[in-house]
Parts: C-alpha cells; sequence; structure tokens
C-alpha cells in the first residue's frame, strides 16, 4: 500500500469477478482526496473508472473481457429509431447540476435495483445515505455533475456523469421501469450524446464494455466507438483504435 499526497493506492487479486462466476479478477484502486481535471483526464485514457473519490481499473492477468470504450461524439450520427426515441422524449425535463442527494433519489435508486434484481438476478440491498454519498457525491470536483430527468413533475432518471473539456465519463445511471416506453436508460446516453455535441466535447466514456455479456453488451450500439488496445501505466501511451462493428 502507498499514501501520496492524500492518495491510498493498493490492488486486490483474485477476487470473484463481479461480471463471470468462472472468473477470477485483480483490480487497481487508488483513493483521491483530490484529482485535478488534467490528472483525471489522463486516467480516463487510461481505462480508469471513478465512484466518488475511489478510482479504479481492471489488471486482471488471465482475461480481458473488460474492454474501455468511448463513443465518437463528432461522428456519431442518430439513428431512425434513437430520433424516436429523442422525439418521446420531447417533454422529459433535462436538468444539469452539482450531485445531490435526496429522499427521491435513494427510492428510485432503490426501485431501479429491486426491479433488475428480479429481470437479471442482481444482488439488492436497499442502500443506505451513506452509502449512496460515498459513491455518487463525495469528490465533488469541478466536472461532476448529474443530470435529472423529470416527466410531469417526478423524479424518472437520475445520470451521474463527469464533464470535461475533453470527455464526458458516464459513471451510472438507474431510472423507473414504469415509464420503460420512453427507453430512459437509451435516452440517457442519447441526452449526453447531445449535450457533448453542444459543448464539442470529443468522446463519451461509458466504462467497460463486455461482448455478449447480458448487461454490459448492449453498449456496441452506439456506434462509431473507439476501444483501448493496450494496458499501460498512467506515464505510458495509450492506444485508441476504431472498433468495427
Amino acid at each position: 500500500m502507498q499514501t501520496i499526497n492524500e492518495h491510498i493506492e493498493f490492488v486486490e487479486n483474485d477476487k470473484q469477478c463481479s461480471y463471470f462466476d468462472n472468473e477470477r479478477s485483480d483490480m487497481r484502486y487508488k483513493f483521491m482526496q483530490e484529482c485535478d481535471n488534467e490528472e483525471y483526464q489522463n486516467m480516463l485514457e487510461h481505462g480508469w473508472r471513478r465512484f466518488g473519490r475511489m478510482h479504479f481499473v481492471p489488471e486482471c492477468n488471465k482475461c480481458t473481457k473488460c474492454i474501455s470504450m468511448r463513443i465518437d461524439v463528432k461522428n456519431y450520427i442518430f439513428s431512425k429509431s434513437e430520433k424516436r426515441v429523442l422525439k418521446k422524449n420531447a417533454n422529459t425535463e433535462v436538468y444539469v447540476q452539482k450531485p445531490s442527494l435526496s429522499l427521491d433519489h435513494l427510492a428510485l435508486y432503490d426501485k431501479y435495483h429491486k426491479f433488475m434484481h428480479g429481470k437479471k438476478d442482481w444482488n439488492y440491498t436497499p442502500i443506505e445515505p451513506l452509502e449512496y454519498e460515498r459513491s455518487y457525491v463525495q469528490g465533488k470536483a469541478p466536472y461532476a455533475h448529474e443530470i435529472l430527468y423529470f416527466v410531469e413533475g417526478k423524479l424518472v432518471a437520475v445520470a451521474l456523469s463527469d464533464i470535461l473539456e475533453e470527455s464526458i465519463s458516464s459513471i451510472y445511471c438507474f431510472y423507473d421501469h414504469d415509464y420503460a416506453h420512453l427507453s430512459l436508460g437509451k435516452y440517457s446516453i442519447l441526452a449526453q450524446i447531445k449535450i457533448a455535441k453542444d459543448m464539442n466535447i470529443p468522446y463519451i466514456y461509458l466504462g467497460y464494455w463486455i461482448k455478449e455479456h447480458y448487461s454490459m453488451g448492449y453498449k456496441k450500439a452506439y456506434t462509431p466507438f473507439e476501444i483501448l488496445t493496450n494496458r499501460v501505466s498512467l506515464d505510458e501511451k495509450t492506444i485508441w483504435e476504431k472498433y468495427e462493428v
């Protein structure tokens, strides 16, 4: 374990993989009290993700199924089906603000995960306010934001996203399945693509894409996108390549 300038870095080896029952994972973690824009941008380009003040990246020796990906915003063209989703949400109100915590956040978060427990057998335990704050509110750097979606005054979706000059990092999204007709999960990504286009932000980092995985495979629909083809340290050059679907 190493401590530098209030940073704590450690590796968790040979743990049960979160995505595959027959795989083991090795994850590097870095707890950071502060992380400025330049440092964070470099971490995103090297495949790191963030929840609160905790940053992490997979370093699995025997598996490379988790592929870091980013949407090519400049060259992204909305398909006919995506335009229909945008049209269906013409009356959905969208607000971008600093991360916050409310009873509505907690209720929606629990409702979403209870639904996913029944649909995809996700683990489900009602979230405690301190846990939500630690994962989604703490580490309020200037780039940390939440995108709130309202229908007729009701909070129906929350997307946690970091917005930098060169990228948007989509951290997490949860939504109300009672509004399935609005395709809120897809709409949240499309709304962020629109935001990135308006702000001339070239990339949206969607985290890890796992081919054919029931929960992570959907990300290949957002093409064109690039994938990180090498795993290197933060002071080495990364190689991102366009993925041909």
